[in-house]
């Protein structure tokens, strides 16, 4: 799937375009509401993890439907009470616009779920996955798919089950039977 270029949004740190973010690799990630107890326990894994992604060349993006006052009141509170600054923007989709791209918004609800898009420096969509609002996401696994997908965008290889950077990887087969030869 091809990510809309031109799509713009406000965030808590203005605003923005998903053209902003070609030649880098995004990591977007919706959750139900600020202020919930497991979102709170996610942003601030995300934030303590920031440096691990910058290492990888990943922004970070959150998304939901809530207001920048929210998000912006919302960080503050983490900050305060947990001693960690959230380092990225969120996305105040009220609109659900960005939300509804990504199938982040079940039929019938106003509220996101806890999903992860994974977009390649060319804008398309390289991952997604999609968490049960009552559970929180595993920070240290979306690293190893990260790290995993950056290895197959930059040399074609395939990784089997658990792969992590110097494991054995695998050379896919080739696509015809020419290239078999």
């Amino acid at each position: 799937m091809k990510i809309p270029e031109d799509l713009c949004f406000n965030t808590d740190h203005g605003p923005k375009c998903f053209k902003d973010y070609k030649g880098k690799w995004l990591l977007l990630f919706s959750h139900p509401a600020d202020f919930t107890p497991v979102c709170t326990t996610e942003f601030v894994a995300f934030s303590r993890k920031y440096e691990e992604f910058k290492k990888r060349g990943v922004e970070l993006l959150g998304l939901s439907v809530d207001t920048n006052y929210s998000h912006i009141e919302w960080k503050r509170q983490i900050e305060q009470a947990f001693g960690v600054k959230v380092p990225f923007p969120i996305i105040a989709d009220v609109d659900m616009k960005v939300a509804s791209i990504f199938n982040a918004v079940p039929p019938g609800q106003n509220l996101t779920v806890r999903t992860v898009a994974l977009i390649d420096p060319d804008l398309k969509l390289a991952w997604f996955a999609a968490y049960p609002y009552t559970n929180g996401r595993n920070i240290d696994e979306i690293l190893r798919v990260i790290d995993a997908i950056q290895f197959s965008y930059k040399y074609g290889y395939a990784t089997p089950a658990d792969w992590k950077p110097g494991d054995p990887v695998i050379v896919p087969p080739p696509p015809t039977t020419e290239g078999a030869a």
